[in-house]
Formats: structure tokens, sequence, C-alpha cells
């Protein structure tokens, strides 16, 4: 009988190391990939949710829900928009039983930042004197959504939008009695000139951002929960970018260093001490963010 020829321990060694060769390889290009594919998604998101936003400020005159305190950052009327349904009594620019007419659970998270971990929480008071509407949550990561817990039922997210928008879209703005306390000058967002700069839903570790041209960039990569000034949009969660849905509805990708100049308010000064038209110098920016491009 004829003896069959078999591999040796050493080829099959070979093999396996071959095998592993080409799996390290291929790996991280598998890996890109499948970012890219969930970064279009994402996109694809902002775009639905700047269909959606559209047809809402054209229903009502070219505004969004007023922020309900005098003064932007403890928490955002955009909270209402993002969430689908309204959370106060005392805004008249809000219907009372829902902000539009889809369920936006489904678009309302970033495909890479889809789970929530629990780690502190953010709250805030939307109204004044006796109004006591109140929203606590717990803030997001680059990876991770934010969840606004009460009121509820828990509602998941990790886009943000640009609180100003829903503050007068300006820095000082005018105050108005409302019904039951003071409400935010509204105005109409339609009108705005220079739409194409002017962020509205982003990229976020909250669900609202409240820059500052002076404020200076986070630390670290993973910011706190704070949400006056860049941290909660500056994430390092596209490859040194973040998405953005602009007020022209369109939709692209912001460098981290852009945000700086886009423009969040009338008074933002697009030429800060952190652009390049203001002088700013590689090394004064975070070390995490040094590599990143400047604008």
């Amino acid at each position: 009988m004829r003896k069959g020829k078999g591999f040796t321990l050493i080829e099959l060694l070979v093999v396996i190391a071959i095998i592993a060769l080409l799996l390290a390889i291929l790996l991280p290009a598998l890996q890109r990939v499948r970012k890219q594919a969930r970064a279009v998604v994402c996109r694809a998101n902002l775009n639905q949710w700047g269909t959606t936003l559209a047809l809402y400020a054209q229903d009502n005159q070219g505004r969004f829900p007023s922020d309900t305190i005098a003064g932007p950052g403890v928490w955002g009327a955009g909270i209402w928009l993002i969430r689908g349904a309204f959370l106060s009594g005392d805004d008249p620019n809000a219907p009372q039983d829902s902000l539009h007419g889809f369920n936006t659970k489904d678009i309302a998270c970033c495909p890479l930042a889809t789970k929530c971990l629990r780690r502190w929480g953010f709250g805030g008071f939307a109204g004044f004197g006796y109004v006591p509407a109140f929203a606590q949550g717990t803030p997001g990561s680059t990876f991770t959504a934010w969840e606004l817990t009460d009121p509820g039922p828990p509602f998941r997210g990790s886009y943000g939008c640009n609180s100003w928008l829903f503050n007068g879209f300006c820095e000082h703005p005018r105050i108005r009695l409302g019904r039951l306390g003071r409400l935010v000058e509204d105005v109409d967002v339609l009108s705005l000139r220079g739409s194409d700069k002017i962020p509205t839903l982003l990229d976020s570790t909250l669900p609202w951002g409240t820059p500052f041209a002076d404020t200076a960039p986070p630390p670290n990569p993973e910011p706190m929960g704070n949400p006056i000034g860049m941290a909660p949009l500056c994430i390092n969660r596209h490859n040194g970018y973040i998405n953005s849905l602009f007020l022209d509805w369109s939709v692209r990708k912001v460098g981290l260093k852009e945000l700086w100049t886009l423009k969040w308010y009338e008074e933002f000064d697009t030429r800060n001490r952190w652009t390049r038209a203001g002088g700013v110098q590689p090394e004064r920016w975070p070390e995490w963010m040094r590599n990143f491009k400047d604008y």
C-alpha cells in the first residue's frame, strides 16, 4: 500500500503564520471601511433631520421652540425636537402633543455611539419661577450615547443641537414675559444670513452645546458633561471630524479645529484666538488635537 503524503509540522506552522499575517493586514482595513460606512449612515441620519427641521420651521413661521430660561446652556429646548415630544407647557411655539410626525428614535443616534454608559448625571431647570420642568439624564462620550431619563420614558441619542438657535441667536437674548414665566425672544431661523455656516445638529456627548468663541478646547479626548463651551461637540468620533447639519439643511463633516470658525451665534468671532486667522500656534492646542487640520 502506498502511504499518503501529509503536511509536516513546519508546513502547518508556516500556513498558520501566513493566515495570521493576512488577518493582521486586512482587519485594520476592514475596520476602517466599517467606520466609514457608519459615518455615511450618520450623515444620512442628519439629512433626515434636515428635512424634519426644515418642515418644522416652515410650519412655525421660521421659529424653533424657545428656551424657557433667561440665558443659554442650562438645558436646551432642542431636546424637545430631538426627542419628538413636548416636555413643558409654557412655550407658545411648541405644540402640546408631538413636535413632528415620525419617531425620532430611529435617527437619534450615530451608529458609532448607540450604547449608553451610565457614569454621572446631568440636570437643568427648563423654566423660571414656578415652572417645575426639570430634565435629568446621563451624558455620553466619544463612542457612547447620552440618555434623557427624566421626564420619562428614557430616550437615548448621540447628536446635540446648537442651543443658540433656541436663544435668539445672540449672546444677550431679549427676554419677554410668557404665560408662566420669562421666555427668551425667539428668532426666524429661516431669515438668518450665512446659513451654510450655522451649525444646527451635530455629533455630541449632550443633547445640546453652547459654544463661546473664547472657550478653550477640552484638555483630553473624553470631555466631561459640561454644556457650556465646545467640549460636548469636540469629540474624535470620525477620525478628526464630527458630522454636522447646517441651517441651510446641508450635511458635511467638520474638523474639530474648524468648530471655532463656525457661526454659532450672531456675535461669535470667527477669527478668535483658536483659529488660524486669530494667530493660534500649534503648541496651544491640547496634545490629542495637535495633528488635526488647522482652520
